[in-house]
């Protein structure tokens, strides 16, 4: 069944022969910046594409034939659609992350030359492509700069390794490759700081640097740092706190480590004296919003304590 369907697909799959048949029928095409169901909303811009223009829209319309396999979930904007010499509407396409096409055929198609559409259509007054490829570009660029802090962050003898491990793409990584890497730069920490409470504290300043990222959350790479102190004994752990005093990146990766659900669901909230006061007073000096937050909900042995 599944594959009567899918030879079915195939037989429609998107091709720039389809769209052009389509476009050469076209009396004229509206473009809206917007998903398909807001297209009637008055205050989206829109522009409306007549004659020659057509064929140069075509142009930049050329997918690549075939395309994806696939359908992306989000609806789409701006929103194409096309009118034959009876005002009838004779297709409507979508474009999908300023790089793709849908609704030439069964799947989403990817445009030949992404970035000319985008230009072409901020001529013509809908930018929001090109706002949006401007808006991911500067993620990316973020991004990379946070990989790099990460990696320039890592203990002495260890920036090789951690290179490798950052340079992963994330959850596109081969499974195969992402522990091998992991796996290394254990290793190769162990090597360098062969000694318990010495490796905890090298791995505690790493970690902090998770913490002051504007962007929240943690990185495939910051896990990777997480999960060797949980796998280091809680005693060096907490030796390394209290034995000398913490430097204030230490305290962040601290707070990091014994908020995560790993540590709590193992070791539970609480903190022995003086590490609980030295963490509290961190937090209510110069602490981040997710550590205010985690103190005031009764981490760090703090329960009920105000940020």
């Amino acid at each position: 069944m599944f594959f009567d369907w899918y030879d079915a697909a195939a037989q429609d799959a998107p091709t720039t022969a389809r769209l052009l048949e389509v476009l050469n029928r076209a009396e004229h095409v509206v473009i809206v910046e917007a998903s398909p169901d807001e297209v009637d909303v008055a205050d989206r811009a829109r522009t409306v594409v007549t004659g020659a223009e057509i064929a140069d829209l075509a142009r930049r319309l050329a997918i690549v034939d075939g395309g994806t396999g696939d359908r992306c979930r989000c609806a789409g904007r701006p929103t194409i659609m096309v009118y034959d010499s009876d005002g009838e509407q004779i297709a409507c396409w979508t474009l999908h992350h300023q790089t793709g096409l849908r609704s030439v055929g069964a799947f989403d198609a990817d445009l030949r030359d992404g970035p000319a559409l985008t230009e072409w259509l901020a001529e013509r007054g809908l930018t929001g492509s090109r706002d949006a490829q401007a808006e991911l570009a500067a993620q990316r660029a973020e991004s990379e700069r946070r990989r790099m802090r990460w990696v320039h962050a890592a203990p002495p003898g260890l920036s090789d390794a951690a290179e490798d491990v950052a340079r992963l793409p994330g959850r596109e990584a081969s499974p195969d490759r992402a522990p091998d890497a992991e796996d290394r730069l254990a290793a190769l920490t162990r090597h360098h700081y062969p000694e318990g409470i010495e490796r905890a504290r090298a791995l505690l300043a790493w970690a902090g640097t998770a913490a002051r990222e504007s962007t929240g959350g943690l990185m495939w790479y910051d896990l990777t740092v997480q999960r060797q102190l949980l796998a280091e004994h809680p005693d060096h752990v907490i030796a390394a706190l209290v034995a000398q005093t913490p430097s204030p990146a230490q305290l962040d990766g601290a707070a990091q480590l014994f908020g995560s659900v790993e540590w709590t669901k193992e070791h539970g909230r609480g903190l022995p004296e003086p590490l609980r006061s030295t963490i509290v007073e961190h937090i209510r000096a110069s602490g981040t919003d997710p550590m205010r937050f985690r103190l005031r909900h009764g981490y760090y042995g703090a329960e009920g304590e105000a940020p």
